[in-house]
């Protein structure tokens, strides 16, 4: 065994005495047994974080990780619904890359859909041609990703060269192993949705006129009947095979009810699918091979582009592939949880690792619609909220399982209130130079602050709380990565946001304002207080940094931490209160950064509609 893991061994099992004095003691202190709003210390690992580890899945924390957002249809201009597909995924991602800070461990794809008959109408409406319409749209949504900071390492387009290589060789894969054949298919489709209905799937709605017309049940948007010979793909050979996969992973799709979704869809008939279109009637679209006369179904097109991005038909994308992670809006859940797995399962593939869905949002209570005009343009929000502003608001008020509502009064009250209030407010108290003349990291007084609760001294000032603080923070990384685990990223800034406002309670509580450097009886705590509010600090900006880069950055630089002690593994929370050197001790912060986040202007808020495309 090395050294190293000696001593982390030594120091976990020194921490976990330390732990249970803690947890007791504390409990004594506050006049609680049984049930207590305290974290249970013993339910988690080591608390001197970065020497234990997050979890068992880190043992293999050096093995890739790639991550998807869809490709987006360029048929309208971007909105918030899009820009939150691309930061959930850009969050999980760079959380992984605190946990693995290796960048050729982590791979992440955004991109744009470009064919289909959606598209070819969308152009021809606009009377542009579809590669003008795709280039135009393209580039917007490439644009609000670059100034929404998604640190994603490919931006793909499904008229990429690449990608059409990518599609005809999966096509000779699956129709070589027998699972394509060409047939009359007559039925509903809806050109809206790019999908094929059965009848039970199609309802009928009055129109402006008093005629009905079919719609989706889904969706609403209208169908019509289509009768044409395509190539069909024997879907309905893979019913079982997906009910195991989903049945032996119950993580696969997450949250669960999605989950459940799926495995109540597989107890339904599950018929053979069309995945081609006749090319007069589609034309803008990849050719099947060898047959000129038919078009590759847009949705078999476009989900190869997971594939085409990790090197596919190259033999490198093994090294890559089933180690995925799809972040999907619930509303194209079929296709990715049964059509996909189902063709990657005909070409002798196994499906992806993890299918992350999420709901959709909402504007004041109404669903986004161009025919409202209540469409929300992102990069106006960017603009007035700031980047890590409206990052933080879409990725804090998310819930993955139901829609949310977006009005502007919301993002200011949540952002004056977390960020510029609690967070910007404590760092600005701990490094006022009223209060920390010198400018440093103080020194942690152990006599004032003991690792165990309860004792009796003349020095001694910590209180219950001040114990219940620390438990709180040092349990808050592992905390924070199973919210992420379990693609709840709201609920790890709900945990980082009550941590700060403990931390703010600690602060005033001890009111290091009222403290007086030169006297002897109050130095010693006034230093323990900035110390231990530093390091909940240091504890807060780190893991910040998926949700918000620069704010994070502007922080930490502030508290003078080096962008070398910025990951998970780095992470040593406290080490003077469990008996060990502290390397910010003495440390001068860093220069001055300014305010940590700009308070908002409740009195100017607005809603702002989507550009047009």
């Amino acid at each position: 065994m090395r050294l190293s893991h000696v001593l982390s061994e030594r120091r976990r099992l020194r921490f976990g005495s330390v732990c249970t004095m803690l947890r007791t003691s504390v409990l004594r202190l506050l006049g609680r047994t049984g049930a207590s709003r305290l974290s249970p210390l013993e339910d988690f690992g080591p608390r001197y974080y970065g020497l234990g580890s997050l979890s068992a899945r880190d043992d293999a924390s050096d093995a890739r990780a790639y991550f998807t957002t869809p490709i987006f249809y360029v048929n309208a201009a971007p909105h918030i619904g899009h820009l939150y597909s691309a930061l959930l995924a850009d969050a999980l991602c760079r959380h992984r890359r605190l946990r693995s800070p290796s960048s050729a461990a982590t791979r992440f794809s955004t991109g744009t859909d470009e064919h289909g008959l959606k598209i070819q109408q969308a152009a021809a409406t606009a009377g542009l041609a579809p590669t003008e319409l795709c280039d135009r749209v393209s580039e917007q949504f490439q644009q609000l990703f670059q100034e929404a900071g998604i640190s994603c390492t490919d931006f793909i387009r499904t008229t990429e060269a690449r990608h059409r290589v990518a599609v005809q060789q999966f096509w000779g894969v699956l129709k070589s192993r027998g699972l394509l054949y060409k047939g009359l298919y007559e039925g509903w489709y809806c050109a809206s949705d790019e999908c094929f209905l059965p009848e039970a799937k199609v309802t009928w709605q009055p129109g402006p006129s008093g005629d009905s017309f079919p719609v989706s049940l889904e969706s609403g948007h209208p169908v019509s009947w289509t009768k044409e010979e395509n190539y069909i793909f024997r879907l309905s050979q893979f019913r079982e095979p997906l009910q195991r996969w989903l049945r032996g992973n119950p993580q696969a799709i997450t949250p669960e009810p999605f989950h459940h979704v799926v495995l109540q869809w597989l107890d339904e008939e599950l018929p053979d699918l069309s995945v081609s279109r006749r090319s007069s009637h589609l034309h803008w679209g990849i050719p099947v091979p060898g047959d000129d006369s038919q078009t590759i179904y847009v949705w078999l097109d476009a989900l190869v582009n997971y594939l085409t991005v990790i090197g596919y038909p190259n033999a490198e994308f093994k090294s890559w592939w089933p180690a995925t992670s799809h972040i999907i809006g619930k509303d194209i859940l079929k296709f990715h949880a049964i059509y996909w797995p189902a063709f990657l399962l005909g070409a002798g593939m196994s499906p992806p690792q993890r299918i992350y869905v999420h709901s959709h949002w909402t504007v004041c209570g109404q669903k986004m619609s161009k025919s409202l005009g209540n469409v929300v343009d992102p990069r106006t929000c960017l603009n007035r909220y700031t980047v890590d502003g409206f990052r933080y608001f879409l990725l804090r008020q998310g819930v993955p399982n139901w829609d949310c509502d977006y009005y502007d009064e919301k993002v200011v009250k949540l952002l004056n209130s977390e960020l510029a209030d609690a967070l910007g407010g404590l760092l600005n108290r701990c490094t006022a130079r009223r209060i920390n003349p010198s400018e440093t990291y103080p020194a942690f007084c152990t006599n004032c602050f003991p690792s165990e609760p309860g004792l009796v001294g003349p020095s001694v000032r910590a209180q219950a709380e001040d114990y219940a603080l620390v438990s709180a923070v040092a349990t808050l990384p592992k905390q924070v990565a199973d919210h992420y685990d379990n693609f709840q990223i709201y609920k790890a800034l709900e945990a980082v946001s009550s941590c700060v406002r403990q931390t703010n309670g600690f602060v005033q509580r001890h009111a290091p304002w009222k403290l007086n450097w030169e006297s002897p009886v109050d130095a010693a705590w006034l230093g323990t207080v900035l110390h231990v509010a530093l390091e909940c600090l240091r504890v807060f900006g780190t893991l910040l940094q998926p949700v918000t880069p620069s704010l994070a950055d502007k922080l930490l630089s502030r508290l003078g931490v080096s962008v070398s002690e910025r990951s998970l593994g780095e992470l040593y929370f406290l080490p003077r209160f469990y008996g060990h050197p502290c390397p910010f001790e003495g440390r001068r912060l860093g220069p001055e950064t300014g305010v940590l986040f700009p308070k908002l202007d409740q009195s100017r808020t607005w809603v702002v509609k989507a550009h047009r495309t």
